[in-house]
């Protein structure tokens, strides 16, 4: 686990953040842009011999496929994940889409997971599921669990997840003046 810049040298900067990475969507990107070639190349230079419904329908078709697995996994490449004195916010992807901000008044607490994975939650991307709440999971590892107070959760995969949640609970639990530990 590599430590954040802020990780021990500052316990609760003014602003944490941190990310995670999946290369291997990067594969499943390269898939999509197969699929949006083949659609391409079938549509310019096609002998296709049964008509032109058929020959519409799969260029059609191609080109969509690709376009759903290419945007769909783009968007989950990374995540990043800021902490202020006010809010945790979640950015997605290279065009910080789907976004997600929960104010710290909406979180009850937070917890350290070590271990998150895709099969958890029913594979990799912004997921919910009614039993375990809503998580964004770009890969297998580290995550932290914030727990609202409306009764859901969030879970989310970041690197340095410990300290984002040492952050998170020192804004919940602001030490009063004259407090001693």
């Amino acid at each position: 686990m590599r430590d954040h810049p802020h990780g021990d040298e500052a316990p609760h900067p003014d602003i944490w953040t941190g990310r995670a990475t999946n290369r291997a969507q990067w594969l499943a990107a390269l898939v999509g842009a197969a699929c949006m070639a083949l659609g391409i190349e079938l549509a310019v230079d096609s002998a296709w011999t049964s008509g032109i419904a058929p020959l519409v329908m799969s260029v059609v078709g191609c080109i969509a496929a690709g376009l759903l697995v290419l945007f769909g996994t783009l968007a989950f490449v990374h995540v990043a994940v800021k902490v202020d004195k006010e809010c945790l916010e979640v950015r997605c992807g290279h065009i910080g889409v789907p976004r997600r901000r929960i104010p710290l008044a909406h979180v009850a607490g937070a917890e350290f997971v070590p271990r998150v994975t895709p099969c958890q939650w029913g594979g990799w991307g912004y997921r919910w599921r009614p039993e375990k709440g809503t998580a964004v999971v770009v890969r297998r590892g580290e995550g932290l669990v914030l727990r609202l107070w409306d009764g859901h959760t969030f879970t989310i995969t970041v690197d340095n997840a410990e300290t984002a949640v040492r952050v998170i609970r020192a804004r919940l639990h602001p030490t009063l003046p004259g407090a001693t530990h």
